[in-house]
């Protein structure tokens, strides 16, 4: 697809195939002897200028020195403008150390006999001219002074008026779309572009069957609903699969967010909403695609995320969208695409019929949709023989498109770097690392932390290994990454979508490993465990207070759904004694979990030892070797895949 402006602001077309474009009316050179001609007549006329100029005309005094040369018959002639004498002398003459000459200047006073001068010019034979007066400069110079003033005045006005102008165009230009339009001509998205979200594509082809063949449905009396919603979490694809509905049906598209409506000026979000749908029926079959709809769509109920009456430009833009969308009658072509990652917050009103009145969810791909993915991402890329996209999308769970997008692009730049031919599966692996945790850093660590750090992760990977429920371990490795100091591999063997309470149980045994680990060792703990008790503390709260996974509290929601914040909106409804139950409850499992953890890894010192006297030995542990060294036998749901994700980190001491 091609992108140009809502506003009618296009660039300029390519030229026509087989054409060269125009030259440039001037080239540089041809510019550069211009100049340089303009120079040299400017140089010439002011050298024959200075060369046909007159010798300067020499000041004298009227009285004596004017009157004695005139009487001593010295002065040949004169020029009378006003009281001001120009005029010749017979003979070069100077005064008061001059440059002698035969030009001269003078001028008469106003008390002057004037009478008795002529007499004596006349008897004395000097030839007497008289010239009207002038201003004092040449013409263009009077011409300047006398208009110049009125000449700057129109154009200061006409400046003013060019002024207003524009400033009106600006102001009438804040109620304008601002939306970006793509042509269906070019290289368009389809739906061959749009992996691993089956489904939703599935959902979108009747909206593509009715923009190409509207008369189908409209003959048995059919609607096609007004509004489409994507909802899904971020970078699931839902952009790319709006530009695929409207590659696929060949129609415009009109893309702007949510945000760009409102502005501080009143009135501007609704003005921009109704120039938007205008250009959408004009350009007829079209597509409105409005990305993070929450922005402006969010409920309008009283004390909900700031909106609180109805002179909110919000809530004004929201009813302007509201209103367009009810103008939609059966032959207007025009389908409005919205974007959220948030469909619980959206005002009612938008999800009634004849308005979004279809939902579809984009949710994050499974494996066999990451393999999908991989696929169109890596069409361009020069792939090894060794790299399989089957088993790097096992190693990915949780990842979404834009998430293996930029895996991909990551792992073609490390393999740039590394100056391979093509990209192997080991760029791949470093860059799933990297994206992960960050680059490895380069950190002066004592022979004393080394030790503390394997066994730390040592601890992590016993645990992980002989709990039942825990993910597997994929790698062990005490090289700093990021804010880490050595980190620990884990993931399933396939995709999980719901987790048993055991399971659960076991990530935070796991969590605890590292700091378990220590004490049994060293006796003494350390701020190195920051981040897994920050981890096990948040599953430990949703087991008791989302889960349902506390007899104490039962299939009771006391938290919030993310966790963060302790409690419900509705904090009143929630008793202070259940506040301190849920508290009790979650120090009741991490220590019964601790307790368990301690025990194990007493039980199986010799296997610490043995995985943490490798790990100061090789560094960094593959899934095989971490469970040889450990003499643990791994166990896998289903063989071949090596998924690697990460489970745990050692934070630096703060």
């Amino acid at each position: 697809m091609t992108s140009t402006r809502s506003d009618g602001q296009k660039g300029a077309p390519p030229s026509p195939r087989g054409s060269s474009p125009k030259p440039p009316r001037f080239n540089p050179n041809r510019r550069a002897l211009i100049a340089a001609l303009i120079a040299l007549l400017a140089i010439n006329f002011y050298l024959g200028s200075r060369a046909t100029q007159p010798a300067p005309r020499v000041r004298v005094p009227y009285s004596p020195y004017f009157l004695d040369q005139v009487r001593a018959g010295k002065v040949k002639s004169i020029t009378s403008k006003g009281t001001a004498i120009q005029g010749t002398f017979t003979q070069k003459l100077s005064y008061s150390g001059s440059k002698p000459s035969t030009r001269f200047k003078t001028q008469i006073p106003a008390f002057a006999d004037s009478a008795s001068l002529s007499h004596l010019l006349e008897q004395k034979g000097v030839v007497v001219n008289a010239q009207p007066l002038d201003t004092g400069g040449p013409w263009w110079q009077n011409l300047l002074l006398g208009f110049g003033p009125t000449i700057l005045f129109i154009g200061l006005l006409f400046w003013l008026m060019r002024r207003a102008g524009s400033v009106q165009n600006a102001l009438g230009g804040f109620g304008r779309s601002r939306a970006r339009r793509y042509q269906p001509s070019g290289d368009r998205v389809t739906f061959a572009d749009v992996a691993g979200i089956e489904e939703a594509k599935q959902e979108l082809t009747e909206v593509v069957d009715f923009l190409r063949h509207p008369e189908k449905y409209r003959k048995l009396g059919g609607r096609i609903p007004h509004g489409v919603l994507l909802s899904g979490p971020p970078g699931t694809g839902k952009t790319l699969l709006a530009r695929a509905v409207a590659g696929e049906a060949e129609a415009p598209f009109f893309s702007m967010a949510a945000s760009e409506f409102v502005e501080a000026i009143v009135g501007v979000g609704a003005s921009r909403v109704r120039d938007l749908f205008k250009q959408a029926k004009e350009a007829a079959p079209a597509i409105v695609f409005i990305d993070e709809l929450d922005a402006v769509g969010r409920s309008r109920t009283s004390g909900v995320a700031g909106f609180s009456g109805g002179n909110d430009e919000r809530e004004q833009t929201l009813n302007q969208i509201l209103t367009e969308m009810d103008g939609f009658d059966s032959s207007t072509n025009v389908i409005v695409i919205g974007a959220t990652n948030r469909p619980d917050v959206l005002d009612a009103a938008l999800l009634r019929p004849g308005r979004f009145d279809r939902r579809v969810a984009v949710q994050p791909p499974d494996r066999a949709g990451r393999e999908a993915i991989l696929k169109v991402h890596t069409r361009s890329v020069p792939l090894a023989r060794d790299v399989e996209l089957g088993r790097l999308a096992a190693t990915t769970p949780g990842m979404v498109g834009a998430d293996l997008a930029n895996l991909v692009n990551e792992a073609a730049l490390m393999a740039a770097r590394r100056g391979h031919d093509e990209v192997t599966e080991s760029d791949f692996t470093d860059a799933l690392e990297r994206i992960v945790l960050g680059a490895e850093r380069q950190v002066m660590m004592t022979e004393e932390d080394r030790r503390r750090t394997a066994y730390h992760e040592g601890g992590h990977a016993v645990v992980g290994m002989l709990t039942e429920g825990a993910d597997p371990v994929r790698k062990v490795s005490i090289i700093p990454r990021g804010m880490a100091l050595g980190v620990t591999f884990a993931a399933p063997d396939t995709d999980r979508f719901n987790y048993r309470e055991p399971e659960v149980y076991a990530k935070i045994k796991v969590a605890l490993g590292g700091r378990a680990a220590e004490e049994v060792v060293f006796d003494e703990i350390s701020s190195g465990a920051e981040s897994d008790i920050e981890q096990l503390t948040a599953i430990a709260r949703q087991m008791v207070g989302r889960w349902g996974m506390s007899a104490a509290i039962g299939p009771v929601a006391v938290i919030s759904r993310d966790g963060s914040g302790p409690f419900l909106p509705g904090a009143s409804e929630v008793s202070p004694e259940t506040q301190k139950l849920v508290d009790d409850e979650v120090r009741r499992i991490v220590e019964e979990a601790h307790n368990e953890v301690v025990a194990l890894l007493e039980e199986n010192r010799g296997r610490l030892d043995s995985l943490a006297k490798a790990l100061l030995e090789h560094e960094t542990l593959d899934e095989d070797d971490a469970y040889a060294a450990a003499g643990v036998a791994p166990s896998r749901e289903e063989p071949g895949a090596a998924p690697v994700a990460v489970a745990r980190s050692r934070a630096p001491a703060s």
